[in-house]
């Protein structure tokens, strides 16, 4: 079966690149679309006490995530469609973007080795509700 745009969500960890090499070797024999999708931390999880500090750590940890999916792209010799970057539950924003931009393969890493933690992560929930296939790599 052949896929015509791969949206891959990775996170800043070394293995996003063995997420993103997959997908490459998936997308490039049909000349499909590769996208990433990836969440950004919100500030306010870290302490509700630093209010005066929170737009600049907002500011600071979306440059981050961005300077972060620019790195991510450059290192890959295939080019990337389109690169999001969401906040919240993650299985939301992947299933909004499956259907706004034609989406037909979700690539995710699992890094849970128990079954129980397995049954349980946002994997299951990206496969449950994106609608379209979903290929979970064990990272």
């Amino acid at each position: 079966m052949s896929y015509s745009h791969l949206l891959v969500a990775v996170a800043p960890t070394p293995e996003s690149h063995e997420l993103l090499r997959k997908a490459v070797e998936i997308a490039e024999p049909a000349g499909a679309r590769i996208s990433l999708i990836t969440l950004s931390t919100d500030p306010e999880m870290y302490n509700q006490l630093a209010a005066p500090m929170l737009e600049n750590l907002r500011e600071l940890m979306q440059e981050e995530t961005h300077q972060f999916l620019q790195s991510l792209s450059d290192s890959t010799h295939y080019p990337i469609w389109k690169s999001h970057i969401a906040s919240g539950e993650l299985c939301d924003h992947v299933k909004a973007f499956c259907q706004n931009h034609q989406v037909d393969l979700v690539i995710c890493g699992n890094h849970n080795q128990s079954f129980f933690s397995r049954a349980t992560c946002s994997a299951k929930a990206i496969a449950g509700n994106s609608g379209v296939d979903v290929l979970l790599v064990t990272l």
